[in-house]
């Protein structure tokens, strides 16, 4: 309890820096946000009103303290551009980047634990040999690229779906998790291809230890071994890597939402970014660095449920 107490102060501190250094990072980029959404021919008066309306005309420390207080209360301010509150915006678009992280994820899972395993099995054989470089180019690729070659392979060549030709998970749930697949795969070969290599190396260096000898002595298969008594201590280091994963797909979610036209948050940073729309890059910021936080928390709660060295110490 003393350790999660520990971790759990840690954890808002932290929260409380990425809220500071997103904050005050706006506040010193070269701009006036009234400029640029009321455009350079804005009379004075039109861009004092727009200020107040904004509560830009506050002292900053004062605009800080209400930013982070309304923040916790679920209020993230008022877009400069489209003049609605950001929560709303993201209450639109946020379900759709959070299924498309959790489909990332879930094919990460499902194609790097049995692959990792097998490869570690026919290691020296030459298909496991062939396999390595297939993986060594795969982690390579960067998401991105490998969205454009699903469209056309997938959506051009074979019709399976039609790119850009979104659907809204208000319209159908199906059409919506269907459309989601060949992003989501187009993120996820990248990091399972990562993730295979960690798990591949880990589950080698367990073959070695004697706990697996005497586990062959007593005549258990092979698969046994593997998956059940060298997968368990395997999966140790690789725990952390899955977690680091979630920042690397909400990362590459922003430029593959654009080559499908998707409609998620990393479309809405790319735009408000360029509309100078501070209220909704500071929420989306918080957003993503707060998730990784609090996923990185999780994982140091789940490694000391898996190893019982951390348990102990």
């Amino acid at each position: 309890m003393k350790q999660i107490g520990k971790k759990t102060g840690t954890l808002i501190i932290t929260l409380l820096f990425i809220s500071l250094a997103s904050f005050f990072a706006f506040q010193v980029i070269p701009g006036d946000p009234a400029l640029s959404v009321l455009g350079m021919d804005a009379t004075e008066q039109q861009v004092a009103v727009f200020r107040k309306e904004m509560g830009l005309d506050k002292p900053l420390l004062v605009r800080y303290g209400n930013w982070v207080w309304n923040f916790v209360q679920g209020d993230f301010g008022r877009s400069y551009h489209y003049r609605t509150p950001v929560s709303g915006l993201l209450g639109d678009k946020l379900p759709v980047t959070l299924a498309l992280t959790l489909i990332s994820f879930s094919f990460i899972l499902l194609i790097s634990i049995p692959f990792g395993i097998l490869m570690a099995k026919f290691a020296e054989s030459r298909l496991g040999k062939a396999a390595n470089v297939v993986n060594q180019v795969l982690m390579s690729v960067p998401s991105f690229f490998l969205g454009v070659l699903l469209v056309l392979v997938f959506g051009l060549l074979l019709k399976w779906f039609t790119p850009g030709k979104y659907i809204s998970y208000t319209e159908s749930i199906t059409g919506f998790l269907l459309y989601l697949i060949a992003p989501a795969a187009a993120i996820a070969i990248p990091k399972s291809a990562m993730v295979i290599k960690f798990l591949r190396s880990s589950v080698l260096e367990q073959r070695k230890h004697d706990y697996v000898r005497t586990a062959y002595s007593k005549g258990s298969p092979e698969n046994r071994v593997l998956f059940i008594h060298i997968l368990k201590n395997a999966s140790i280091p690789v725990i952390t890597i899955l977690g680091m994963m979630i920042a690397d797909i909400m990362a590459g979610s922003i430029v593959v939402e654009q080559v499908f036209n998707i409609p998620g948050v990393g479309r809405l940073l790319v735009s408000s970014i360029g509309y100078r729309d501070y209220p909704v890059v500071q929420a989306i910021i918080v957003y993503i660095a707060s998730t990784v936080v609090i996923v990185n928390f999780i994982v140091d709660m789940v490694y000391r449920l898996v190893d019982p060295r951390i348990r102990e110490a």
